[in-house]
């Protein structure tokens, strides 16, 4: 397929390996170790797995990665999200027989788009290929896609779902359908022009990813998209099909926290550079408290229940504190997110914080309101700078970066 124009350029990255000068030749290319002071021959392809719980599965994509890429001198950078099922430690276990695999293993951050941006800044390849390591990505088409790179000079190859000679193995009705409206909206918000832009299979010349990552969000899963994007330059893009295949071993990351994810990264691309999508997502989880709020207010007051109005408020903003606590910790703030001990610390500091703000917002609304001011822009300031102050509070003292 040919690259669609909206990405294409006159002049194409280039990462053809320099020629070496003979006093630095290499006198073993195919096999030994280079003598001190002579180069070894140059790495070509860089294959960025991401990786959390995956430990049935990476070995047996470390094998088909031997044998598929057979004549490209290659590394496996797998980055590992701290699994609690092993795959840190087998991968680093499989290292000590094979130098092409490394592991790096993340300790206190998750995130598949960060970690991919991670293993690519840690090898020297020029080009970087990620794939899941599920298996569900077909391995075999990797060869294709580095004589794309080389023969076509293309930027960027996509391996889709949505072109023929594509498919997307047995996927119900429902999963589809979300699928393909999640392209339609990317396309739509972002102007993107891919048929698979949500795809997770692909490769890229090193340039590329140079040029945009300062750009990068790195929110969720959706890396191909942030770093098409992000491209301050329209890239050369190439897209080959494959089949996507079931799951092995293991369980789907696949939840309603990556499709949250997925809004926040368009809610970055269109509105971030104003608003930060952090404050985006706490203000929209700060909606959700009022319908919370108003619900709990309700049925205490029922005749279900029947407290007094005082009462009854006081347990619904307590309710509406803890929803929001919990929404933030696990979306807002997934990649900080909370566990254990500091779930019951944080729940209070993000209490007294929001109490606090609670006060402002009162505060702010009757000062504008006594002075005249219209009752409905009062409430809406009071709204404001309660908003902005528990979200640099909770920022601060609840979800501090360690």
């Amino acid at each position: 397929m040919s690259a669609d124009p909206a990405f294409t350029h006159t002049q194409p990255f280039d990462t053809e390996p320099a020629t070496l000068a003979p006093e630095f030749a290499d006198t073993q290319p195919h096999g030994g170790s280079a003598a001190v002071g002579l180069a070894a021959p140059a790495l070509q392809l860089a294959v960025i797995i991401p990786t959390f719980n995956e430990a049935g599965n990476i070995g047996e994509l470390l094998r088909r990665l031997g044998v598929c890429l057979e004549g490209i001198r290659w590394e496996a950078v797998v980055v590992d999200d701290d699994s609690p099922d092993g795959t840190a430690e087998l991968v680093r276990d499989l290292s000590l027989t094979d130098p092409r695999v490394r592991c790096i293993r993340r300790v206190g951050r998750r995130g598949l788009s960060s970690a991919c941006v991670e293993g690519m800044m840690a090898s020297a390849a020029p080009v970087f290929a990620v794939i899941d390591a599920d298996l569900q990505h077909d391995e075999k088409l990797l060869p294709r896609m580095f004589a794309a790179i080389h023969e076509q000079k293309a930027d960027l190859v996509v391996g889709t779902r949505y072109m023929a000679g594509g498919g997307v193995a047995d996927w119900d009705g429902t999963r589809q359908r979300i699928s393909r409206f999640s392209t339609w909206l990317s396309n739509r918000a972002l102007k993107v022009k891919l048929s698979d832009p949500m795809s997770g299979f692909f490769m890229v010349r090193r340039e590329a990813v140079e040029g945009s990552i300062y750009g990068l969000s790195n929110i969720g899963f959706k890396i191909l998209l942030d770093l098409v994007v992000s491209s301050p330059i329209p890239l050369k893009v190439v897209e080959l099909p494959y089949e996507f295949r079931n799951r092995i071993a293991g369980e789907s990351k696949l939840d309603s926290r990556v499709a949250w994810e997925f809004l926040m990264l368009l809610a970055d691309k269109t509105v971030g550079r104003w608003v930060p999508v952090r404050l985006v997502s706490f203000s929209l989880i700060g909606g959700s408290g009022v319908l919370v709020h108003m619900a709990m207010l309700a049925l205490m007051r029922s005749s279900l229940v029947g407290l007094s109005f005082t009462a009854a408020s006081t347990v619904a903003v307590i309710t509406a504190m803890v929803s929001n606590f919990f929404l933030n910790n696990a979306l807002t703030y997934r990649d900080q997110q909370l566990r254990g001990w500091r779930v019951g610390v944080g729940l209070l500091q993000f209490m007294a914080a929001c109490s606090v703000g609670a006060a402002a917002n009162v505060g702010v609304a009757r000062y504008l309101f006594s002075s005249d001011q219209d009752w409905v822009l009062s409430a809406l300031a009071g709204i404001l700078v309660g908003t902005l102050w528990n979200y640099a509070a909770t920022a601060y003292y609840v979800w501090v970066k360690r």
